[in-house]
């Protein structure tokens, strides 16, 4: 079966980060469809010996799942002191590479890994990019399940609208680590990430939130007329 247009694109942002992978590295492996493609792609380089001795630290149970299927050894974050690299997609880019992320739930766990990294790569499809942060896609936030709604007034205290995430049979959508997510949304974006970042990071009961602000080191994008890589500006 052709692949959609979309996936294309994924593939191909996906294709162009496996020229930063090097044989004897330690791979932070993000989640998400994107990320999906990079690892086929890196299992079928590891298995005609295009790289060699590359290990990864998965990020989620459907990283785990498709990291093994494509062949790539994984092990535990803290086996290694260091990690080369983390590819991993996003939901929304901003120009200055400030992040959301977390639609798939493995947010803490993305966080912790990235900030472990020595570089952070972002692998997208061209739709992803944003002006700013919070036009398209709703800011996921982990959360414990009690208080629930005290988060939700605070988000709406600060000009947004927040709601638990539901799966389709209407039980509650739960992260990784089995809390529940709320799904904020700002009409406009957000005005000020860094400010709300600090926010939220000093409410006890938030475990994490999908803003991922100046952590990655490099974005590529996929597009109609090719790849297209953008560096943070130091």
């Amino acid at each position: 079966m052709e692949a959609s247009p979309l996936e294309s694109l994924k593939r191909q942002a996906a294709a162009s980060a496996l020229e930063y992978v090097e044989s004897g590295m330690v791979l932070g492996l993000g989640t998400g469809s994107t990320v999906a493609h990079f690892l086929d792609l890196l299992g079928e380089r590891l298995a005609i010996g295009k790289l060699k001795d590359v290990v990864g630290i998965s990020t989620s149970t459907r990283t785990t799942r498709e990291a093994r299927q494509a062949g790539i050894d994984l092990i535990e974050i803290g086996d290694r002191s260091q990690i080369d690299l983390t590819v991993d997609g996003a939901d929304e880019v901003s120009p200055d590479l400030d992040l959301i992320k977390g639609m798939g739930g493995a947010l803490l766990r993305e966080k912790m890994v990235a900030q472990s990294s020595d570089r952070v790569l972002i692998i997208v499809d061209e739709g992803k990019a944003v002006d700013r942060l919070g036009t398209l896609s709703p800011l996921p936030l982990e959360i414990v399940n009690w208080g629930v709604l005290g988060h939700i007034h605070f988000i709406e205290g600060r000009g947004g609208e927040a709601s638990i995430r539901t799966m389709s049979s209407g039980e509650a959508f739960l992260s990784d680590n089995g809390n529940l997510m709320l799904d904020c949304r700002f009409s406009g974006g957000i005005e000020e990430p860094t400010r709300l970042e600090v926010e939220l990071q000093a409410r006890a009961g938030v475990v994490e939130s999908g803003l991922f602000l100046g952590i990655a080191d490099l974005a590529i994008f996929g597009s109609r007329t090719g790849t297209r890589e953008v560096n943070r500006e130091s």
